[in-house]
């Protein structure tokens, strides 16, 4: 389990993209997993964010760090540079990457669906 929150970095064709996970909750929102990627020299970020709900887990005890499940028991570890990738690419193909500067919020459980149906977990 990975307890520092460095940035990693990822390589996509000629793109380099910094990328973290985080767990974040307070009292007005459930847990979340917080998938956060910036493409290297930009300030445009992407977050890519898992909340809890029915039929969808975060880590809360229950899974480890990274990792988001749905009813039927899929899983993905965020922390898993493939997983990133797959979901950078789905965020893509839906013309979701950020292309200004600031932050652009993305619902997960979506491209979760799109990645485990296609078969690509």
């Amino acid at each position: 389990m990975r307890k520092d929150h460095r940035l990693r970095r990822l390589v996509v064709g000629e793109e380099r993209w910094l990328w973290s996970v985080r767990h974040r909750h307070d009292e007005r929102t459930p847990c979340r997993e917080v998938l956060s990627l910036r493409r290297d020299g930009t300030r445009a970020a992407l977050r890519i964010v898992f909340r809890a709900g029915p039929g969808r887990w975060v880590p809360d005890g229950l899974l480890h760090s990274g990792a988001v499940m749905d009813e039927r028991c899929r899983v993905l570890n965020l922390h898993e540079p493939g997983t990133v990738r797959r979901l950078l690419d789905e965020a893509r193909s839906r013309g979701r990457l950020p292309t200004a500067p600031g932050e652009t919020e993305l619902d997960g459980w979506p491209l979760f669906d799109a990645i485990v149906e296609d078969g690509r977990n």
